[in-house]
């Protein structure tokens, strides 16, 4: 299959990106700035909050106070992840305009992220899409550990599959494979990918591939090979990977757009406000740009 002609980029770093930062709680006021400066880059699609208990995810405790300070841009859309159905009302309240869930293709992962198996896990969905049915909100669904567990290594492309269609099959409009601990290869990505097309169309799919081993650019031109049009990442390369110390995570959204720049498949978004934008971001939080364009590019 050819190249896909355009490609939408969903943008990652104001929730998964900074969810994954150490330190201090970010100021509500840095997430904004991102997120509005993101936008204006010509980024149509980010995921900006994350509605769950800040026990446990204490970056996102403010992410009604984030939703409310934006400023929107029309034709932007402004997701956020709701893990169960008290996170998707505060959605609701917030104005979100999709939300997300998230389920693993892994049993190991889903018993120790979330302690229970991946058939339980897609029941807890249930009230969120029942509810996001009846307000007319659409619902985006994850699937990590696609090429990889920290704790049973491979996976198989076909339990990927099954996960996948059942997030289908539920009503998630939009399904992001995730290479979480980003071990895959494009090999794999497209053993992977060709699996998960036998019940999902390729259109309704997205890749969100870790960088933790340098081989997520590889990975995304493989599945852009196979007419995969929708990619996560995350500005800077914003977010860790949890699962090998010291590790990159998310890919760069600089680096992304590159690469799909010297394809000549069209995203419409702006690199130099992009790359301007990874080096403020990075600024903000006194951490490394981690994208190799936003570096190259800086000086």
């Amino acid at each position: 299959m050819a190249f896909p002609k355009q490609v939408r980029l969903a943008e990652m770093s104001p929730r998964d990106g900074l969810q994954n930062e150490a330190g201090p709680v970010i100021a509500t006021e840095i997430k904004t700035g991102l997120i509005e400066r993101l936008a204006d880059c010509g980024l149509t699609h980010i995921e900006s909050a994350s509605f769950v208990s800040p026990k446990w995810i204490p970056q996102m405790g403010d992410a009604a106070d984030v939703m409310a300070g934006i400023k929107r841009r029309s034709g932007v859309r402004y997701s956020a992840l709701t893990p169960n159905l008290k996170g998707f009302e505060n959605a609701l309240a917030a104005d979100v305009d999709e939300v997300a869930v998230f389920g693993a293709a892994s049993e190991s992962f889903s018993q120790k992220n979330i302690n229970c198996s991946i058939a339980e896990s897609l029941e807890r969905f249930l009230p969120v899409m029942e509810a996001a049915q009846k307000h007319n909100i659409p619902v985006r669904g994850y699937v990590s550990t696609v090429l990889g567990c920290p704790y049973e290594g491979d996976i198989a492309p076909e339990q990927v599959a099954r996960v996948a269609k059942d997030l289908a099959d539920m009503g998630c409009h939009e399904i992001s494979l995730g290479d979480t601990i980003g071990v895959g290869t494009p090999f794999q990505a497209k053993r992977m990918l060709e699996a998960v097309t036998k019940h999902v169309p390729v259109e309704r799919l997205a890749a969100h591939f870790h960088d933790t081993y340098g081989q997520a650019l590889a990975n995304l031109y493989a599945v852009l090979e196979e007419g995969v049009a929708v990619i996560d990442a995350s500005v800077a390369g914003l977010g860790g990977c949890p699962y090998a110390s010291g590790a990159s995570g998310n890919v760069a959204t600089e680096d992304v757009l590159y690469m799909l720049s010297g394809l000549d498949i069209r995203t419409g978004v702006d690199l130099k406000k992009l790359v301007a934008t990874g080096v403020w971001i990075s600024n903000q939080l006194n951490r490394p740009n981690g994208s190799k364009v936003g570096q190259a590019l800086k000086s």
